[in-house]
């Protein structure tokens, strides 16, 4: 997934922000990660301006739903 992750990075730059975490190495993230209910590795939680999450992408998710979400945030 990180290739897609990285790809959709460059691509959707200036637009959306795209943050990659890493929760078990990271406590902050661990903790973001909590307060958004993650439970699962390669979770992906789209938040709005105002800090609502506008949807959540679990599992092994292809690049176009990834990118169909990124575009509904536009």
């Amino acid at each position: 997934m990180a290739p897609v992750v990285d790809r959709l990075t460059d691509e959707y730059e200036n637009t959306v922000e795209i943050r990659a975490m890493n929760v078990e190495n990271d406590a902050a993230a661990a903790q973001l990660a909590s307060s958004f209910r993650v439970q699962y590795g390669s979770t992906f939680v789209f938040v709005r301006a105002d800090g609502t999450t506008a949807d959540t992408l679990v599992g092994e998710v292809s690049e176009d739903a990834l990118r169909e979400t990124l575009d509904a945030l536009k």
